[in-house]
C-alpha cells in the first residue's frame, strides 16, 4: 500500500486513533513504561531535545496520519531503548566496566563513500560492526552464538522491506537491510540527540537545537554506553562506526574516545549536499504531503559547509593529530577500493588477510551503486545560486584539495 492510501486509510479513522492528535509527552512516556514494565528513563539529560523534538513535530513538521504515525513510534520506541538501557547497566554494572578501545570512526559526509566503506569492514571477523536489526532492536542485548540467526533480524527487514513498498526509489539512493551497517546518529535517537530527526522530518527549531545549542557530551555518553551493551555478550576486536554527524561535534567525539582512529572520507560538499537533499527530500514526503526541495537544499547546504568547514579547522588548529586521521578521496576509493582499504588497514597497523581481501572483491562484484536503479538528481533543479555555494565551502575544498564536481 502506497502512502497516499495509507493515509486515507488513517484520515477515514480520524480521532480513533492516536495519529490524528499531537504528539504528547505524557502519553509517549507512560506507553515507553507500560510496554517495558520500567519507569526509570536515566539522566533527564534527553528531556531538552525530546521536548524540542515534539514541539517541531506538533507545530512545524506539517505530518500527515501517516508521518504521525512513524513519527509516534520512532520516538516511542527511542524512549523504550531509553528505559531498557538503563535499566540493564543497572542490573549489570560489568556493562560499563568494559571500555570501548580505540574505535575506527569515518565521519565523512553522508555520499562520499561511507556507506560502501563501512560495508567492506563488517566483511572482516575481527571488526565490530553495529548492525541495523540489533540498533534498532537492541533487547536483549545480541549473543555471539546466535548474532547471525537471530529472530530480530527477519522482523527489521520485514519492517524495512515494508518501507520499501511505501517509497520504492528509496533504496536507489540508500541501501537498507537489516544486517547491514548502522549508522551511529541511529544510537542517538536514545538521548534525543540525532540528526536523523531533521532528516525524516522537516524540524527546523529541533535541528537549531542540534546543530547551536545543544551540548554533546549526553548524546556521546549515551553512545558509549549503547556500544557497551552491544559488545556485553557479542564482542569484536575492534568496533567501526560511521556518521556524518561526528563532524559538527569533533571535539565532543574525542573527548569520549581519546584513541578512535579516524577516517575522512572527502568529495566535493556541493555534490555531496545535492545528493543528500534529493534523499532528505525523499524520505520526508513518506511523512508529509508538504515538502520543500528548494527549501531542503539551502537548509542543508548549509549545514553541510559547516560541516566540513569545522573538519577543516579542526585540523588547523591541532583538535585532531595527523597520526591520528586517514583521509580518503571518494574519487581515488572508487577507482581502486581495495587498494584503498589496504591503505586503510595499513595507516592503522592492522592486517588485511588474503581471505577478508578476497571477500571484499566478491562484494564489490555483487554490490554495484546501481543494483536497485540509478538515484538521479542536479543540483540546478534546487534553485541555488553555484557561485555562492562553492564560495561556502572553498576553506574545506582548499585545505583538503578536493576538486568540484559541479
Amino acid at each position: 500500500m502506497g502512502v497516499r492510501a495509507l493515509n486515507g486509510t488513517l484520515r477515514l479513522l480520524g480521532g480513533r486513533t492516536p495519529y490524528g492528535r499531537p504528539l504528547s509527552s505524557e502519553r509517549l512516556h507512560r506507553l515507553a513504561s507500560k510496554q517495558t514494565g520500567l519507569t526509570d528513563f536515566g539522566s533527564p539529560s534527553y528531556r531538552v531535545g525530546f521536548d524540542t523534538l515534539l514541539a517541531s513535530l506538533n507545530e512545524e513538521a506539517k505530518l500527515t496520519p501517516l508521518g504521525r504515525l512513524i513519527a509516534t513510534e520512532e520516538v516511542l520506541t527511542a524512549l523504550k531503548n531509553r528505559l531498557q538501557l538503563e535499566a540493564h547497566h543497572q542490573r549489570h554494572p560489568d556493562i560499563g566496566a568494559a571500555p570501548i578501545l580505540a574505535p575506527i570512526i569515518m565521519m565523512g559526509m553522508g555520499r562520499s563513500g561511507t556507506t560502501i566503506l563501512h560495508e567492506l569492514f563488517a566483511l572482516d571477523p575481527r571488526n565490530r560492526i553495529p548492525s541495523t536489526w540489533e540498533v534498532d532492536m537492541p533487547f536483549p542485548a545480541p549473543e555471539a552464538a546466535s548474532y547471525d540467526s537471530d529472530p530480530r533480524i527477519e522482523i527489521i527487514q520485514k519492517r524495512l522491506d515494508r518501507t520499501d513498498s511505501i517509497i520504492p526509489n528509496f533504496k536507489s539512493i540508500h541501501r537498507m537491510g537489516a544486517r547491514l551497517p548502522q549508522e551511529c546518529v541511529r544510537i542517538t535517537t536514545g538521548e534525543f540527540a540525532s540528526m536523523i530527526f531533521g532528516c525524516t522530518y522537516e524540524v527546523p527549531s529541533y535541528s537549531r537545537w542540534m546543530l547551536d545549542e545543544s551540548d554533546p557530551a549526553p548524546a556521546y555518553d549515551y553512545h558509549r554506553r549503547f556500544l557497551q551493551l552491544l559488545q556485553w555478550k557479542c564482542p569484536g576486536e575492534r568496533w567501526v562506526l560511521k556518521s556524518p554527524g561526528h563532524l559538527w561535534t569533533l571535539e565532543q567525539m574525542l573527548t569520549t574516545y581519546p584513541d578512535a582512529r579516524l577516517i575522512q572520507t572527502h568529495r566535493d560538499p556541493v555534490k555531496t549536499a545535492s545528493s543528500l537533499s534529493s534523499l532528505i527530500t525523499t524520505l520526508r514526503a513518506m511523512g508529509s504531503d508538504d515538502v520543500d526541495p528548494a527549501g531542503i537544499a539551502k537548509q542543508w547546504m548549509r549545514w553541510n559547509a559547516a560541516a566540513v568547514n569545522a573538519s577543516a579547522r579542526a585540523r588547523q588548529e591541532g583538535i585532531i593529530a595527523p597520526g591520528q586521521v586517514i583521509d580518503v578521496s571518494f574519487y581515488e576509493f572508487m577507482d581502486a577500493p581495495l587498494e584503498q582499504m589496504q591503505r586503510i588497514y595499513d595507516f592503522f597497523d592492522l592486517e588485511l588477510s588474503p581471505s577478508v581481501r578476497e571477500r571484499m572483491q566478491e562484494y564489490l562484484n555483487t554490490h554495484t551503486a546501481e543494483q536497485h536503479g540509478v538515484h538521479r538528481y542536479d543540483f540546478h533543479d534546487f534553485g541555488l545560486d553555484l557561485d555562492e555555494e562553492r564560495e561556502r565551502v572553498r576553506p574545506y575544498q582548499e585545505h583538503f584539495d578536493v576538486r568540484s564536481e559541479i
